[in-house]
């Protein structure tokens, strides 16, 4: 065979060999379909293997989950098992027959949640955060437990408490003194808007208790000589989230430091922020937590309404209210100084016992204001924030949020005003075209809707003309007042002395 006839036929062997047999079109299609068959066999099979995969993931992080919820429950079970029990008694708490029998004579009847279940801890020795809503007895909590301390080892400047302002800080003094009353207590209140100098005299009498605006008691600790707290026992952090809110964070860092380490603290709070948090770790020692109401709670005995109100008539429909509501205790909340002054001679010229209270007014004035309504001579207060919190007013029958609070807090803080310790209070918040995001707003921190308050709007109307005219004298008695600041005629006379002008500006 030739070179040339060997070639061609290897050549027509491997053209052969390379084709192959000839594929039908159905056998394609049965190939495709095994090989789809395959993959997806193949991809099932992965996919179960994932998802077994995810769910042992998943189970991981539900034991997880589970086992902090338990660390969690143990936690609150350890803090507070004496909340499932319920005192007769402040005696069956530990306290002595003297503070039982003070307790008594201030119409303490039994101890209230808050105090039932931190005075126990409190008597072991232990260091205390409480949370609990406004009104709960948080005073007695914390006064109760020092004064048994006292009264079984005495000794002068035996504890200090720290308040936010200084209207809480009076009444924090006042509630030891009662309390303490047959002991020979001696308690010295340091705040600003207050003589030095008689700040000073009052502690070189040695008071078992000082309670303190921050600010104030670092002047002392700094310039008064021979005052110090190196003997103190106890420290108690009132209301402390207001304290930090209010930027007293460096006084009390600098009063943390020149006080001893080997103490008893308390932190009482509304509620627990990261400041706070930030605090208790750095002045506690191994705390027990003590919680009676959650962030946004309202008591049960308050009666919470809403009026939706054209803005232009809110001050006749603020009158219409306060004439419906004759003979009760009412707490008036607005916005501003100017707005406290305004409101209350609008309703002074309309013959309604008013009196205006707000920062800026004298220290002397402001407890004159205070002193008026819980006497019960002026049944009307007007009011910022300022007494929003902390304060004791024990009988307000209403409170009405003439302003919308921006914050939330505030209108719990607010609303707690009325129906404290077991007593049943009613709130009225008015709503303008303006307020409704606001309002909306604690709705949702609520979580309920309100209730409308209903009224006769044509019975409200009927009072726009006086309104108008009281509104118009309240403005001309506001431009006199300013007129006699700058001209410096005032001088806080006679006429200053006697009439509630003076609680307007006029100092």
């Amino acid at each position: 065979m030739s070179n040339k006839s060997a070639t061609s036929s290897i050549a027509k062997k491997a053209s052969i060999k390379k084709a192959g047999p000839k594929v039908t079109a159905k056998e394609k299609e049965q190939k495709t379909k095994k090989i789809i068959e395959a993959v997806t066999a193949s991809h099932k099979k992965r996919t179960k293997e994932e998802k077994q995969d995810e769910s042992d993931v998943e189970s991981d992080e539900n034991k997880e989950e589970a086992a902090e919820v338990k660390e969690e429950e143990n936690a609150a079970k350890e803090s507070a098992p004496e909340a499932e029990k319920e005192f007769e008694s402040f005696l069956e708490l530990g306290v002595s027959q003297t503070i039982q029998d003070a307790c008594d004579a201030m119409n303490f009847r039994k101890p209230t949640p808050i105090q039932a279940q931190s005075i126990p801890y409190a008597l072991e020795g232990r260091d205390i955060i409480g949370l609990a809503q406004t009104g709960s007895g948080k005073t007695a909590a914390f006064a109760i437990p020092i004064l048994q301390a006292l009264w079984d080892k005495p000794s002068t400047l035996f504890a200090c408490v720290l308040a936010p302002t200084r209207e809480l800080a009076y009444q924090i003094s006042q509630q030891f003194e009662a309390l303490g009353s047959g002991m020979g207590l001696r308690c010295a209140v340091i705040v600003g808007g207050m003589d030095m100098m008689d700040q000073a005299l009052a502690l070189t009498r040695k008071p078992h208790i000082v309670v303190a605006t921050p600010g104030r008691l670092m002047d002392h600790l700094e310039h008064t000589k021979g005052f110090s707290l190196r003997t103190l026992k106890y420290l108690v952090l009132d209301e402390a989230d207001r304290l930090l809110d209010m930027d007293f964070e460096v006084a009390i860092n600098k009063i943390l430091t020149v006080i001893p380490k080997e103490r008893n603290t308390y932190l009482f709070s509304a509620t627990m922020t990261s400041k706070v948090d930030k605090l208790q770790r750095a002045s506690l020692s191994n705390p027990v937590r003590v919680a009676v109401s959650s962030k946004y709670d309202t008591v049960d005995t308050l009666l919470q309404y809403y009026m939706f109100i054209p803005f232009k008539h809110k001050d006749t429909y603020l009158v219409y209210l306060i004439n419906e509501m004759v003979g009760n205790s009412i707490i008036i909340f607005v916005r501003t100084r100017q707005d406290t002054e305004r409101t209350a001679l609008i309703l002074r010229a309309l013959g309604f016992s008013a009196v205006p209270l707000h920062g800026q007014i004298s220290q002397t004035a402001r407890l004159g204001s205070l002193n008026k309504f819980k006497s019960g001579s002026r049944n009307i207060l007007v009011a910022t924030d300022v007494v929003a919190r902390g304060l004791d007013i024990p009988s307000v029958d209403v409170v009405i949020n003439y302003d919308i609070p921006t914050d939330s807090k505030a209108y719990i803080h607010r609303v707690g005003r009325t129906a404290r310790a077991g007593r049943s209070g009613k709130s009225i918040s008015l709503v303008t075209q303006y307020d409704i995001d606001l309002y909306q707003r604690i709705e949702a921190v609520l979580q309920r809707k309100l209730d409308e308050y209903k009224v006769d709007k044509e019975a409200v109307m009927l009072l726009s003309e006086r309104v108008n005219e009281a509104q118009r004298e309240a403005i001309l008695t506001l431009k006199a007042n300013q007129e006699k600041k700058k001209t410096g005629r005032d001088r806080g006379g006679r006429r200053g002395r006697h009439n509630d002008d003076k609680d307007l500006g006029e100092e």
